[in-house]
């Protein structure tokens, strides 16, 4: 299940959809929504509402005068109850 889910997403985005409890989350590229729910009930102990999973696009980048790229991957949306809560640091 760790491996899952690899760490919150702490954005200025993401902060704002936190008073609205979606929190969002950086998940492995093959996981589906089934297993970020599972995932996200035994690390957290609450149940999800509901889940997007939305793709993260790769970005180019000039490091020391050669281009590469950054990023990529996936990332999921968990909203949860009203009375459910979620502690990211």
């Amino acid at each position: 299940m760790k491996n899952i889910i690899k760490n919150g997403r702490i954005t200025e985005k993401a902060s704002f959809m936190q008073e609205k409890n979606a929190y969002t989350f950086d998940v492995s590229v093959k996981a589906n929504k089934t297993e970020i729910k599972k995932a996200i009930f035994t690390l957290y102990k609450v149940k999800p509402v509901k889940v997007n999973v939305l793709p993260v696009p790769k970005k180019n980048i000039m490091s020391k005068g050669r281009a590469g790229t950054k990023g990529g991957g996936r990332k999921a949306v968990v909203y949860l109850k009203k009375e459910d809560k979620i502690e990211l640091i």
